[in-house]
């Protein structure tokens, strides 16, 4: 014989109901729905068979609302991020983007190796992929003159570009 579910009394049978109805989020909508019915008595088989989820989830979902209450029962999905905010605070990233004009201008490179200054500026460790991600970001590239041929002729070039059509 199948096992009711008994939930915490956060809401009244009418106001789970309400909030079935009112929900605009398609998941959030259900799983109010899920709690509506387990309120009214049934058991997760039977709402399961309802609503398709599996009784596994119900149960969870039942849990979840029994211990956080209905501030729990909000699609996660949405709002939680899985992307990490920016390492280098805005002000920070205007101190690398002054460093590496300065370093440009006296004809040093940078590249992503730098992110041990980014590192020692924060306190913390930085990977070279992060320092380099930083150098990118402000559309800056290692400032490292083209290669040259080693047979190239000078005169040849410049007659070449005294030639060519700008357009």
């Amino acid at each position: 014989m199948a096992r009711h579910i008994h939930l915490q009394p956060h809401l009244s049978i009418d106001e789970l109901a309400r909030r079935y109805r009112a929900a605009k989020e398609p998941n959030e909508r259900s799983w109010w729905q899920i709690l509506w019915l387990l309120s009214q008595g049934h058991t997760a088989v039977q709402v399961a068979a309802v609503t398709g989820y599996s009784a596994y989830w119900i149960g969870q979902l039942a849990k979840r609302y029994n211990t956080e209450g209905p501030a729990g029962m909000h699609n996660r999905r949405h709002t939680t991020s899985h992307r990490t905010p920016p390492t280098v605070p805005p002000a920070l990233q205007e101190e690398l983007r002054q460093a590496v004009a300065e370093a440009a201008a006296h004809h040093e490179h940078w590249t992503g190796r730098e992110a041990a200054w980014i590192g020692a500026q924060l306190g913390h460790p930085v990977t070279h992929h992060l320092g380099w991600r930083y150098l990118v970001r402000p559309k800056h590239r290692p400032q490292v003159p083209r290669p040259r041929h080693a047979l190239a002729d000078a005169e040849q070039q410049a007659s070449f570009k005294k030639r060519s059509v700008r357009s």
